[in-house]
């Protein structure tokens, strides 16, 4: 076959049929009762999504890759010697009775780019390798793969200390074939890193509200989690006097309402938010000795997401202060904000206009494999519209030609950092060139 110049590489379509085929397949894997996906990382679920992930990448003639953490690949190898590789791809775990769309999307989407850059022969500069990351959605440690592949976890990072007790998690590896020890042997050179991009649903309104086909993600949401324990006095609630008490769940009730009003006055964009509350006796004629919060700070900006994190602090002191009560803040985890490169940015802003698709810019203020590997090589992300805003949940849905579209997105995008990858600098946009019949891509799921 004739090889074609990379430029002419920009032309390329996705299949959408083939993808389309691949979502049924791999939707049956995992569904629920109740309509939901249950394929939390590492359960019998995931290891048969894996399995077929890695038939799909034999079928297709690409290179089966795994790593220590598990993630899972398929790589279309470049002709150059000592080319750089340039990663794209999501996870294919869910949450709990979650939705089909979440993560899965931008793995089978990224399989399908590498078929599709395979069938046409491209010889590109930069090796180009689809993965699954392990255990992106949280069952036992959240963004776990993409944060071993970027070297941002410790040697020791699986070993109990405190509270944490990652035995389930250790077990669950070794059930699916890994050596919990050996993890952080997935950690990438950066310097064999072209760059990361993802595509993925919203998760949100905002594209659909727009009537916008794409998001263009400037950065990911910073977040800091915190357990936090008012400790106070039990007492019987009948006979107690009121001024006297030391009632830990007042403490943290107040706690929770000025935290929310301190966030609205002096952060704008940030968020704030108290998850479960456990409160010890728990009688109802008990006065509260002690009351356990699981609160978060999310924000896009780092200085600002460390002012969140020192009120969340403060304040808690300030209301155990007032009513007498002792304060334990631990840190649970820490997850950086990150800004996408300019370069990925510009070349996904770029396929967008060569292929008609209106656009608007975005920050993600859900985590993301790219907040991490974003420290290491420039990083991107592309999101489609989710219907009604849901996810992570049965109801989560996403318009098949949303679909189809953003998989083009992709697709244009990795040929566009291929050539700045082979010296050509930026590729100039030839819109009238790049039109594309979106009516032959609709598919209802």
């Amino acid at each position: 076959m004739h090889t074609p110049p990379l430029d002419r590489l920009l032309q390329l379509r996705v299949n959408a049929e083939r993808l389309y085929a691949d979502f049924l397949e791999i939707q049956a894997i995992g569904l629920a009762d109740d309509g939901s996906l249950d394929r939390v990382a590492l359960s019998p679920q995931d290891v048969a999504a894996r399995q077929w992930f890695a038939s799909r990448i034999e079928e297709a003639g690409l290179t089966v890759r795994d790593d220590d953490a598990g993630n899972m690949s398929g790589v279309l190898p470049s002709r150059a010697k000592r080319a750089r590789t340039l990663l794209v791809g999501s996870h294919l775990d869910s949450v709990a009775n979650g939705g089909h769309y979440d993560g899965v999307i931008g793995v089978l989407a990224a399989l399908e780019c590498l078929r599709a850059l395979k069938e046409a022969d491209a010889d590109l500069p930069v090796n180009v390798e689809a993965i699954d990351f392990t255990d992106d959605e949280g069952t036992f440690m959240g963004m776990f793969g993409c944060r071993a592949l970027a070297g941002a976890l410790p040697p020791d990072a699986l070993s109990d200390s405190g509270t944490a007790d990652y035995g389930a998690f250790r077990a669950a590896m070794i059930r699916a074939g890994m050596q919990p020890s050996d993890y952080y042997k997935a950690r990438r050179d950066p310097a064999n890193l072209a760059g990361y991009v993802e595509l993925h649903i919203e998760q949100g309104p905002r594209l659909e509200r727009g009537d916008k086909q794409i998001g263009v993600v400037l950065g990911i949401v910073g977040r800091t989690n915190y357990e936090i324990t008012f400790n106070g006095e039990a007492g019987h609630s009948g006979t107690t006097d009121m001024y006297r008490r030391r009632d830990a769940l007042r403490g943290a009730a107040q706690f929770i309402m000025r935290m929310h009003e301190l966030v609205r006055e002096r952060f704008g964009d940030g968020i704030f938010n108290c998850g479960n509350i456990q409160v010890y006796p728990g009688n109802f004629n008990v006065i509260p000795s002690r009351a356990t919060l699981a609160v978060e700070v999310r924000h896009v900006d780092t200085d600002l997401l460390n002012s969140m994190e020192t009120a969340v602090i403060s304040t808690a002191r300030e209301c155990a202060a007032t009513f007498r009560l002792d304060v334990i803040p631990r840190l649970i985890v820490r997850f950086p904000a990150a800004a996408m490169h300019p370069s990925v940015i510009s070349a996904i802003k770029d396929s967008c206009e060569d292929l008609c698709f209106s656009h608007t810019d975005l920050y993600s203020y859900s985590g993301h494999s790219p907040q991490f590997l974003s420290a290491v090589t420039p990083s991107g992300m592309i999101f489609i519209p989710s219907i009604g805003g849901i996810s992570h949940h049965r109801d989560e849905r996403t318009d098949w030609n949303d679909v189809v579209n953003g998989a083009n997105v992709l697709l244009n995008t990795l040929v566009r950092l291929a050539l700045v990858h082979e010296g050509r600098g930026s590729v100039a946009r030839r819109s009238g060139d790049l039109r594309t019949d979106h009516s032959a891509n609709r598919h209802s799921p």
